[in-house]
């Protein structure tokens, strides 16, 4: 049975512009993925506050997070980014099926990216291929309305992109 350890954020002071903050967004999202990845006979690790990053995971780590714009660029930058460790290959593939996936369910397909990084934490300190997901700006209204009234859309689309990644044909 393959394991994910899905990582969303724990990051409550990163407010939205309207209602909650990351760490309720993306733990909404996560919620809702748990069981569709364990229907479909995928082990599902998840985070707490006090996890540590290096947890000894095979198949994938997963981080999902909303984003912000600099300070200069607040409210203006919109699109999902998708990062991965630019030395494994693993990590690039799942990024790319990921973006894939979002590029179907986000308005504007031409603003969901890739981006290689040897920045993050969460890509460069696991033991397993890891892509960090950032859905979406949430200091964008825009951005930040479609989070909120997407959250099971969201949550099929990064599921259908675990199951490519591994290989397996998933039921939703």
């Amino acid at each position: 049975m393959p394991t994910i350890y899905l990582s969303p954020s724990i990051q409550p002071y990163n407010k939205y512009l309207t209602e909650g903050d990351e760490q309720y967004w993306m733990n909404r999202i996560a919620d809702d993925m748990v069981p569709m990845l364990e229907q479909n006979g995928i082990n599902v690790v998840r985070n707490t506050p006090n996890t540590s990053l290096g947890q000894a995971i095979r198949d994938l780590h997963l981080a999902l997070h909303s984003n912000s714009g600099p300070s200069n660029l607040a409210g203006k930058l919109r699109g999902p980014d998708v990062y991965y460790y630019p030395y494994s290959a693993s990590g690039k593939r799942a990024a790319e099926l990921i973006a894939d996936e979002l590029r179907k369910i986000y308005p504007d397909p031409d603003l969901v990216s890739t981006v290689a990084t040897t920045r993050l934490a969460e890509i460069t300190k696991t033991s397993a291929p890891a892509v960090l997901v950032e859905i979406a700006y949430h200091d964008n209204a825009e951005d930040e309305a479609w989070i909120r009234n997407n959250i099971t859309v969201i949550a099929e689309a990064l599921t259908r992109a675990v199951c490519a990644y591994l290989e397996m044909n998933c039921a939703l």
